[in-house]
C-alpha cells in the first residue's frame, strides 16, 4: 500500500482543523464532523485547546484514498506553539498550507511555506462560503508573494458574491454542490453568461497551468510549444514531478465547513502528491558522520524517527514515530544512536486523534506509536546491523521567560518532576535556574505558550504554579580607592577578642574580589591572613547599598595590630567585615545592571520602528546586515536586561509575528542614577 504524510499549517484560524474534519469526514474516518466551537473535533481533544477553540499540539488520523495510506498531521498554527507545527512538517512528505479566503496570505503562511523547505508544498484556499471571501484575489496574492511556482489546479465559479460551482483544471471538468446533502453534480463547463469575465479568467488560468506543467519535462514543453493541449495524464504526471521537484505549488480551493471542494482535494492528494518510492534516497550518517543513504523499503533494515512526545499522567509517555526504511514489528528491539541503549518496543499503535488502534507493524514511510520508551524527539533506532543517525529538526529557542514557584510551599520537587515530563514533550520549552537570583526560570515562545504549560500542569499533573517577572541581577561596585580601618575590640570576662586591620579598598576589574597583603613588620601576623579574607569574601556577597553581590573591588590588607592573647580568627573576619561596611560608604558606590546583546531578524519594513523601540529601552544599534532570508533584515544591538521583559510581544506585535531575536547577557555597566533610587526601593521591600 502507498502510504502518504500530509501536515496541516498554515496562519491560525485559517482553517486546517475545520478541514481535517472534513478530510476524515470525507475519508469514512468519522460519522460526522465535529466543530471548533462545539469542542468535538478529532485533532482539538485536549482541555486546552478545547478551552482556547484552537490547536496547542499536532494530532495525527488517516484516511484511505483508494489503495492508498494518508497520514494526516493537524499542526497549530499560532505563533507560539510553533515547535508543535515544525514536529508534524518534520514528519510530513508533503505539507499542504492552508489560506483563508477572506485573510489571505498571513505571516503564519509565510512562516509554514519557510518550514515546509524542502518538501512537497501545496496552497489549500479556505472558507470560500464567507461572503467576503476571494479566492482570485488571494490568488494573486499568492503568487506575489512565493512566485511563478504557484499554479491553481481547482478554481471556482463566482456569482453574485457565491461560489456557483468548481472547476478542476486538470479534468477540465466544472462540479456543483447540492446544499442539502453536499454532495457534487458534474455540469457543463461555465461560460462567460454565468459569470463576467470568466472565460478570460479560466483561459488565462489554463495558460498559466500548462506553462507550469510544460516546465517540467522536455517533451511536454515541445507539445506545448507547438499549440496542444495536453492530456489528463500529462498534467497529472507534470504537477506531480512539479511537485516533487519544487516548481509547482498548487492551489486548490475549498469550503470544509459546507463539504464543497473536499472531494477535489482528495483527488488531488491521491493523484498529485507524490508519494516516497522505495528508490528514493533519505540521506543520513553514521556514528562517525559519514554519509549514509536510506531507502524506504520494507525489506531495509529497519529505522525510525522520533517526530514527538506526548506526555500524558494517564496513559505515560506516547512516542510518535516515523518509520524511515524496513517495516517495524511489535516487540522489536533496536539501538538508540543518540544514548546506544537498545529499547524494547512494546505494542504498537496508529492513531485517530486521542484514539488508539493497536496494529501489529509498521512500514516504511507509516506513522505509528509507543508507549513506555525513553526516546526524546528526533532520535533515531535502528537496527544494530546498520546504526544511522538521521537530521533532526531544529526548532526556535525560548526567548520569554518568567519565574516559576509552586502556589504551595513544599512542592518544589512535584513541579520540577512535571515540568521535566513537559521538557520531553516541548523543544522550544526550557527550565534553568538563574545561578544569581537563585530563581527557577520557565522559558517559552510567548505568554499564551507559558499560559499553557500552567495550565497543564495543573490540570493534568496537579500542581499549581505562580509566574512572576524574573528579578534582574544586579550588581554592586565601588568607583573610588579609600584606605578604612575596621577594629573589633570586645571585653567579656576571660578572654576578649581583638582585632584590627586598615585596609585599601579600590576599583579593580574583576568579577571577584581581589584580596592582597602589604603588611610590613608583623603589624597582623601572617596565620590571621586568610581570616582577613575569609571575612572580605563572606561581605562581599551582599552589597551597602541595596544587597546586592560586589564584584569589581581589590582589598588590601596594609596594616593593623593585634592582641597577644586576646586576637583570634574571628576576631580579624570580624574586623574585615567591619572595615569592609566602612569602606563600601567611602568609596563611592553605584549599582551595576546587567547588559545583553540582542540579534533581532525583522521584516525590512519594520527597522526604522524597532530601532525606535531599541532606543526607548537605552539600547544602542551596533549595525545592520542583510538576512539570509529574503525581505528581512538583522538588527545588532547591546541593551540592558532589565528593558527586555515585554520584547517578545512588543516584537511580535510591531512586525505581525515575523521579528524572532535571540538575547543573551554578556557584561555589566553602570546603572543611570536616575534609576538607583528605583531599584534600591524595590530590594528593599
Amino acid at each position: 500500500m502507498t502510504i502518504k504524510n500530509i501536515a496541516l499549517a498554515g496562519h491560525a484560524g485559517s482553517g486546517k482543523t475545520t478541514l481535517m474534519e472534513a478530510l476524515l469526514y470525507q475519508g469514512g474516518c468519522t460519522e460526522r464532523m465535529g466543530s471548533i466551537a462545539t469542542g468535538n473535533t478529532v485533532s482539538d481533544y485536549t482541555a486546552e485547546e478545547m478551552k482556547r477553540h484552537s490547536s496547542v499540539y499536532t494530532s495525527t488520523a488517516s484516511i484511505l484514498l483508494n489503495d492508498q495510506k494518508v497520514n494526516l498531521l493537524d499542526t497549530p498554527g499560532m505563533f507560539d506553539f510553533a515547535g508543535a507545527m515544525i514536529q508534524g512538517i518534520s514528519a510530513a512528505d508533503c505539507v499542504m498550507i492552508t489560506v483563508s479566503g477572506k485573510s489571505g496570505v498571513r505571516v503564519g503562511t509565510k512562516k509554514a511555506y519557510r518550514a515546509a523547505e524542502g518538501k512537497s508544498r501545496m496552497f489549500v484556499v479556505t472558507k470560500l462560503d464567507d461572503e467576503n471571501a476571494n479566492f482570485y484575489n488571494v490568488l494573486t496574492e499568492l503568487k506575489s508573494t512565493f512566485g511563478p511556482t504557484v499554479c491553481p489546479v481547482v478554481v471556482p465559479v463566482i456569482v453574485d458574491r457565491q461560489v456557483d460551482s468548481y472547476i478542476n483544471l486538470i479534468e477540465m471538468k466544472a462540479y456543483r454542490y447540492d446544499k442539502n446533502s453536499h454532495k457534487a453534480e458534474e455540469i457543463p463547463m461555465p461560460t462567460a453568461e454565468v459569470s463576467e469575465k470568466l472565460s478570460y479568467r479560466v483561459d488565462g488560468l489554463i495558460q498559466a497551468f500548462s506553462e507550469a506543467i510544460a516546465e517540467t519535462d522536455e517533451v511536454l514543453f515541445e507539445k506545448f510549444f507547438s499549440g496542444e493541449e495536453f492530456t489528463q495524464k500529462e498534467r497529472v504526471d507534470g504537477i506531480h514531478k512539479g511537485m516533487k521537484e519544487g516548481t509547482i505549488t498548487p492551489v486548490a480551493c475549498v469550503s470544509a465547513a459546507a463539504m464543497e471542494g473536499i472531494d477535489l482535494l482528495c483527488k488531488e492528494m491521491e493523484l498529485l502528491v507524490p508519494a516516497l518510492e522505495e528508490t528514493d534516497e533519505i540521506l543520513a550518517e553514521d556514528p562517525a558522520g559519514e554519509p549514509v543513504v536510506l531507502h524506504p523499503a520494507k525489506d531495509e533494515p529497519v529505522c525510525v524517527q522520533v517526530y514527538q512526545t506526548l506526555a500524558d499522567p494517564f496513559v505515560g509517555r506516547l512516542t510518535m514515530l516515523r518509520v524511515v526504511s524496513g517495516t517495524l514489528q511489535a516487540g522489536a528491539e533496536l539501538v538508540n544512536t543518540r544514548t546506544g541503549e537498545t529499547e524494547k518496543f512494546g505494542k504498537l499503535v496508529t492513531l485517530c486523534g486521542k484514539k488508539q488502534k493497536e496494529v501489529n507493524a509498521g512500514e516504511a514511510n507509516d506513522l505509528v506509536a509507543v508507549t513506555k520508551m525513553n526516546a526524546g524527539t528526533g532520535d533515531t533506532l535502528c537496527d544494530s546491523a546498520r546504526l544511522v543517525v538521521l537530521p533532526k529538526a531544529s526548532f526556535p529557542l525560548p526567548c520569554y521567560g518568567m519565574a516559576v514557584r509552586p502556589a504551595k510551599r513544599g512542592e518544589e520537587a512535584k513541579v520540577a518532576s512535571a515540568i521535566q515530563k513537559l521538557l520531553e514533550e516541548d523543544q522550544t520549552l526550557s527550565y534553568v535556574q538563574n545561578p544569581a537570583t537563585r530563581e527557577m526560570i520557565l522559558s517559552g515562545l510567548g505568554e499564551q505558550h507559558l499560559s499553557a504549560v500552567t495550565s497543564k500542569l495543573k490540570f493534568d499533573f496537579g500542581v499549581d504554579v505562580v509566574l512572576s517577572v524574573p528579578k534582574i541581577a544586579y550588581r554592586e561596585t565601588i568607583r573610588k580607592k579609600v584606605k578604612v580601618q575596621g577594629k573589633h575590640k570586645k571585653q567579656s570576662g576571660g578572654h576578649g577578642q581583638y582585632g584590627d586591620v586598615w585596609i585599601e579598598f579600590e576599583p579593580y576589574p574583576s568579577d571577584t574580589l581581589v584580596f592582597e597583603e602589604k603588611v610590613f613588620g608583623g603589624a597582623v601576623p601572617k596565620n590571621f591572613f586568610p581570616a582577613v579574607e575569609k571575612g572580605l569574601q563572606e561581605s562581599v556577597t551582599r552589597g551597602v547599598l541595596a544587597g546586592f553581590p560586589v564584584v569589581g573591588v581589590k582589598a588590601i590588607l596594609v596594616d593593623g595590630s593585634y592582641h597577644p592573647v586576646d586576637s583570634s580568627e574571628m576576631a580579624f573576619k570580624t574586623a574585615a567585615s567591619i572595615a569592609y561596611k566602612e569602606g563600601m560608604k567611602q568609596a563611592d558606590p553605584t549599582l551595576l545592571e546587567p547588559i545583553g546583546t540582542l540579534e533581532v531578524c525583522v521584516p525590512d519594513d519594520n527597522t526604522g520602528d524597532i530601532m525606535g523601540d531599541l532606543n526607548k529601552r537605552r539600547g544602542r544599534v551596533l549595525g545592520m546586515n542583510p538576512s539570509e532570508e529574503a525581505g528581512m533584515t538583522v538588527i545588532l544591538a547591546e541593551v540592558p536586561m532589565r528593558e527586555m521583559a515585554d520584547f517578545t510581544m512588543q516584537l511580535r506585535q510591531m512586525t505581525q509575528g515575523e521579528g524572532s531575536f535571540t538575547l543573551k547577557p554578556v557584561r555589566y555597566e553602570q546603572l543611570p542614577a536616575n534609576l538607583m533610587t528605583e531599584v534600591i526601593a524595590s530590594a528593599a521591600e
